[in-house]
């Protein structure tokens, strides 16, 4: 094989490393390309291409992370991670590990992490590396890694539900909720919620956003409520997976993405509601609306309704 189908072939498996380590679909896209340039221009014949990209994509990824996270401490309102709808590395060995990790709540425990710990809990419990590849990866001792591995574990069980819902229960949940959320269904959503629900906004400062996270079932509902009163702006709510887990994308009349929505479910009811506007997170999904301009219009077009006019 060539170089290029050498690295052609990893692809999946290299952005599915960095997006996991990074949170970022552009940051990942980046680093799998900065991998790709080195590769390329590099003399090294590696015994394992595999192990070589990957401590390279690895290295890479940490670099961008420890600037990422000093960006992120002054980032405006709640942090999320880019929505991912389709991740490209499949293994089906592994499948339960890679589609738990890429979910918005294990990436959001992953930044508890540091940026090296976050490396070594990525390579060796996601896609199962041996310690001597992460060693190489990473620049530490192999005894090293197995701490880093033990504390990022603990810290990773230590925030992670007792209960998850299997697949076929969170989308039935969410078929339900979204046909309560565009119908205004606030009993059907009250029915649906935890007690102790959270909807939480990400926009960067750049969309309009929920100031602080609203808690409590009554309080949601009445907020979802609210909100679907305005959507009318809103032509489409088509549900999705979205790291993998049951979501939707909001898209106004031009087709262009509002929003995506992702559901937290736990034990039968929906834990979380994450919702994502900032645009620089939605633009590698496609074009991008305006979601002030959308706000404002639907308000408008409720108080000519509402007056008469």
């Amino acid at each position: 094989m060539t170089r290029t189908e050498e690295f052609t072939a990893l692809r999946p498996l290299l952005f599915a490393i960095a997006y996991r380590i990074l949170g970022s679909v552009s940051e990942a896209e980046d680093a799998v390309q900065e991998t790709w340039l080195r590769y390329e221009s590099s003399a090294v014949e590696p015994a394992s291409v595999k192990s070589y990209l990957s401590a390279v994509v690895t290295r890479l990824s940490i670099d961008v992370l420890r600037s990422a996270r000093v960006r992120r401490e002054s980032y405006v309102g709640p942090w999320f991670p880019e929505p991912l709808l389709t991740d490209p590395y499949e293994d089906p060995e592994r499948s339960a590990e890679l589609a738990d990790s890429v979910s918005m709540a294990a990436l959001l425990l992953l930044e508890r992490l540091s940026p090296r710990e976050r490396a070594v809990f990525v390579l060796r419990e996601v896609f199962a590396f041996d310690f001597p590849e992460i060693a190489a990866a990473v620049g530490r001792s192999e005894a090293a890694c197995r701490q880093l591995a033990v504390r990022a574990r603990r810290h990773m069980e230590e925030g992670r539900p007792r209960f998850a819902a299997d697949r076929r229960e969170r989308e039935e949940l969410a078929a339900r909720f979204f046909d309560a959320f565009a119908d205004g269904d606030l009993d059907g959503l009250r029915e649906l919620l935890a007690p102790d629900v959270q909807a939480v906004s990400d926009s960067g400062g750049k969309g309009p956003a929920l100031a602080r996270p609203v808690v409590g079932s009554e309080n949601v509902a009445r907020l979802i409520g609210g909100f679907a009163a305005l959507m009318p702006g809103i032509v489409d709510m088509g549900p999705r997976t979205i790291n993998d887990q049951p979501g939707a994308i909001l898209r106004d009349q031009e087709g262009k993405i509002v929003a995506i929505i992702v559901l937290d479910v736990l034990e039968g009811r929906i834990q979380t509601i994450r919702t994502v506007i900032n645009p620089d997170k939605l633009e590698h999904l496609g074009p991008v609306a305006d979601a002030w301009g959308v706000r404002a219009d639907a308000i408008a077009r409720r108080h000519r309704r509402d007056s008469g006019a």
